[in-house]
């Protein structure tokens, strides 16, 4: 007689969710200020909007823009609004900051789309292993949110778990 092979993990009723699943997959570019800065430090209004106005905005079209300057400049914070004038009607999103800051604020964003009450009384593993490396900040914000739902919540594989939640 042959035993029958029983998969304990699948009929476990845990919910396994994946983080790579919300890394912002749009393309993202950078515009940088330095680039149009009378040399290389002082923004002069009138070149700064001459300039501005015969760019070809096009190259950032449906991409996620960060708008930053890596030049060591005092740059008005009009400058930043301007430029945004420009990209908001081309670009899928516009973000003053670096472009790391950026993938974060977006990668939360994706987080935050998560409906918690599909997690409700429910066993979620956060799946640890993958393909990306991921940052503390991924797993800290999907802990906030799934934990005031969940039944418990670990960490890792269905079939070796880290717990960190358990209802009481």
């Amino acid at each position: 007689m042959s035993e029958v092979i029983v998969n304990k993990v699948a009929e476990s009723g845990i919910i396994t969710l994946n983080l790579e699943d919300y890394i912002p997959k749009e393309e993202m570019a950078s515009f940088d200020l330095a680039d149009h800065l009378f040399m290389g430090m002082i923004l002069k209004e009138k070149d700064f909007r001459e300039a501005l106005k015969n760019f070809d905005w096009t190259i950032y079209a449906g991409k996620n823009v960060n708008v930053t300057c890596t030049a060591d400049a005092i740059i008005p914070l009009w400058a930043y609004m301007l430029v945004t004038s420009y990209l908001q009607p081309v670009a899928r999103y516009v973000y003053a900051g670096t472009k790391e800051e950026m993938y974060k604020y977006l990668f939360l964003q994706n987080l935050a789309a998560i409906d918690p009450a599909r997690f409700a009384d429910q066993r979620v593993v956060i799946k640890g292993c993958g393909d990306v490396t991921l940052d503390n900040y991924t797993y800290t914000e999907v802990t906030r949110l799934l934990r005031p739902v969940v039944k418990s919540l670990m960490y890792g594989e269905p079939c070796s778990t880290v717990p960190i939640y358990k209802k009481k």
